[in-house]
C-alpha cells in the first residue's frame, strides 16, 4: 500500500498513514519474486530509471496535495467565500475519498494491470486537479477534491506493486530507498511550496496555482509512463467487494456529514439521524463481510481479524493517532494566518521544523522497530502529546508568538511523529497471521485515512465553535483564534495519550526475520 506514508510524514501521513510500512520494505531482502502468471518485465538501464521517476513523481504529487491545501486554506476561504464547513470538507473530503479508494484500488490493479490502473489514476488526478483550480464556488471545490481523492486511491496502491514487480531484487532495495526519500522531501515541500505559490500569486491565480501545478507534472508522467512503465498484475482474479466498500464509506459519511455541516446549520435534526444510522450501517457492513468470508470471498475486512488483539488495538490507535494529526495542520494554519497575521509562506516556514524533526527520527524509528516495537510507538505518541502541551502553553499566553516559540514544540512533535508513524503498521502486522497481513495492512491504512477525516470534522467543530464564541464577545483576531486553537489542543493531547495506552497492547517488537506472526501471547489471539 501507499507510504507515509507520513500524511509531513504527518502531512505525508495524513495522506498515507502507515506508509512507513512501505518505507521499511527495502530492509526485507526476502521479498517475493513477481507472482507466477503475472505479466512481468524487470526494468533495466535508463528505462528503469525513467519508470521509477514516473511513479516517484506521481507519489510526490499526491502526497503534496494532501498537505499543501492546509497552508492555502485561508486564501481559499477568502477567494471563494468558503465557510468553516467548506474548509473542513476540502481537507476531509479528499482524505475520506482517498481512504475509500484504497479499499479496492490495490485489487483493481491486480485484476486489470497495475500500469494501466496507475496511468488511469494519474490521468484522473490531473483532470480533478484542473477542476479544483477552476472551481467557481466552495461546493464545486469540495466535489473536485473528492474526485482527486478517488483518483489517488486508484494510483497510490499501484506504486508499491509496480516497484516490487518491475525491478530485479538487486535494484529493488535502491528503488524503495528512493521512495522513502521522496516521502521525506514531500513532507518538507508541502507547506513551503503551498505558501510560496499562494504568496507569489502567479498570473494572478493565487491559491489556484497549488492545483494547476499538478497538470503539467501529470501530463509529463503520462507520456513517460505509457512509454516506459512495464505492466504487471497479480496471479489471482478475485472479485471486488464493491458493496462492502460502499457500506464502509456510507458509515463514515454518516458520521462526517453531521459533524462538518452541523455547526454551520445549527445542528439540525437530520444530523442526529445520520449519526444514529452510522451504527446499523456499520453492523450491516460487518454482517456482509462475515457472510462473504463464509462463501470463500475476499472482503474489504475479515471480521475475524477483529478478534486479534494486535489488530483491533492497532485499528483504534491508528484512528486516534491520525485523527489528531489530521486536524492539527489545518487549524494551526488558520491560527497562524488569521490570528497572528502571518502570510501563507511564513506559515509554511513555521511548520518546517515539524517536518525536519520527523525526517530526523523516521529513519532511526524504522531501524529500532525490530527491537523496540511498541515501546517505540508509545514513546513517539507521548512525545507528540508533550509537544502539544508545550504549544498550548505558548498559544495560551495571549501574545503573538515568535517563530522560535512555535518552532520548538513543533520540532519536538516532528520527532515524535518520526518515531511512531513509519513503524506503526509494521508493528501491528507482526501480531497478525501472515496469511492475513496484506488485507490487514490495507484496512489499517484505510482506517488511518478515515480517522484523519473524522479528526478534521470533530476537532474542527470545537475550533469553530470556540472561535464564534470569542468573536461574538468582541475579542480581536489574535485572541479569538488563540482561544479557538487552545480549545482543541487538549483533545489532541488526549488522543495521543489514549493511542499510547492502546499501543501497549501491540507486539513488543517486529519480527526482524520477516517471518510469521508473533506468538499468541503477544497477539492476544
Amino acid at each position: 500500500m501507499a507510504g507515509t506514508p507520513v500524511t509531513l510524514a504527518c502531512m505525508t501521513t495524513s495522506s498515507h498513514p502507515g506508509g512507513g510500512a512501505a518505507a521499511a520494505a527495502p530492509a526485507d531482502q526476502t521479498a517475493p519474486e513477481p507472482e507466477p502468471g503475472s505479466q512481468f518485465a524487470a526494468a533495466s538501464g535508463p528505462s528503469a530509471v525513467i519508470a521509477l521517476v514516473v511513479v516517484l513523481v506521481a507519489s510526490f504529487m499526491e502526497l503534496l496535495d494532501a498537505t499543501i491545501v492546509t497552508v492555502a486554506a485561508p486564501a481559499i476561504a477568502d477567494g471563494l467565500g468558503a465557510g468553516a464547513a467548506a474548509l473542513q470538507w476540502t481537507v476531509a473530503g479528499y482524505t475520506l475519498a482517498l481512504g475509500a479508494g484504497l479499499i479496492t484500488g490495490g485489487r483493481v490493479g491486480d485484476q486489470f494491470g497495475r500500469r494501466r490502473v496507475f496511468l488511469t489514476g494519474l490521468a484522473a488526478f490531473a483532470v480533478a486537479s484542473a477542476a479544483c483550480a477552476l472551481a467557481p464556488d466552495p461546493a464545486v471545490l469540495v466535489a473536485t477534491r473528492v474526485g482527486q481523492g478517488l483518483a489517488g486511491g486508484l494510483m497510490v496502491p499501484q506504486v508499491f506493486g509496480i516497484i516490487r514487480s518491475s525491478f530485479a531484487p538487486a535494484a529493488r532495495a535502491k528503488a524503495f530507498g528512493a521512495y522513502g526519500a521522496v516521502l521525506g522531501l514531500a513532507s518538507v515541500a508541502g507547506p513551503l511550496l503551498g505558501g510560496l505559490l499562494v504568496d507569489a500569486d502567479v498570473f494572478g491565480l493565487g491559491w489556484r496555482t497549488i492545483f494547476w501545478v499538478n497538470v503539467p507534472v501529470a501530463a509529463v508522467g503520462l507520456v513517460l509512463g505509457v512509454r516506459f512503465l512495464p505492466e504487471s498484475d497479480g496471479a489471482g482474479r478475485a472479485r471486488l467487494d464493491l458493496p462492502g466498500a460502499a457500506l464502509a464509506a456510507a458509515a463514515a459519511v454518516c458520521v462526517l456529514l453531521p459533524l462538518v455541516q452541523g455547526h454551520d446549520q445549527g445542528w439540525p435534526w437530520w444530523g442526529f439521524v445520520l449519526l444514529a444510522l452510522s451504527v446499523p450501517a456499520t453492523a450491516l457492513f460487518l454482517r456482509r463481510e462475515r457472510r462473504l468470508v463464509a462463501r470463500g470471498g475476499q472482503p474489504v475486512l475479515d471480521p475475524g481479524l477483529l478478534r486479534v488483539r494486535a489488530f483491533s488495538s492497532g485499528l483504534a490507535a491508528s484512528a486516534l493517532f491520525f485523527g489528531a494529526i489530521g486536524s492539527f495542520f489545518l487549524l494551526l494554519s488558520l491560527y497562524l494566518q488569521y490570528g497572528t497575521g502571518r502570510s501563507a509562506l511564513e506559515a509554511g516556514l513555521v511548520i518546517l521544523p515539524y517536518a525536519a524533526g520527523s525526517i530526523l527520527t523516521s529513519g532511526a524509528g524504522v531501524q529500532l522497530a525490530a527491537r523496540a516495537g511498541r515501546l517505540l510507538l508509545v514513546t513517539g505518541s507521548l512525545v507528540l502529546a508533550v509537544s502539544q502541551l508545550l504549544l498550548l502553553l505558548v498559544v495560551r499566553d495571549g501574545a503573538a508568538p515568535s517563530y522560535w516559540q512555535l518552532a520548538l514544540p513543533l520540532f519536538i512533535g516532528g520527532l515524535g511523529l518520526g518515531l511512531t508513524s513509519p513503524s506503526l503498521v509494521d508493528v501491528v502486522l507482526t501480531g497478525v497471521p501472515a496469511r492475513d497481513a496484506g488485507a490487514a495492512g490495507g484496512v489499517l491504512t484505510t482506517v488511518g485515512q478515515i480517522g484523519n477525516a473524522i479528526g478534521v470534522a470533530a476537532l474542527g467543530v470545537g475550533f469553530f465553535t470556540a472561535l464564534d464564541t470569542a468573536s461574538a464577545a468582541g475579542a480581536p483576531p489574535l485572541t479569538a483564534y488563540g482561544e479557538a486553537f487552545s480549545s482543541v489542543l487538549p483533545w489532541q493531547i488526549a488522543c495521543y495519550v489514549v493511542a499510547a495506552a492502546l499501543m501497549l497492547l501491540l507486539p513488543k517488537h517486529t519480527d526482524a526475520s520477516g517471518g510469521g506472526p508473533a506468538t499468541a501471547s503477544d497477539t492476544g489471539s
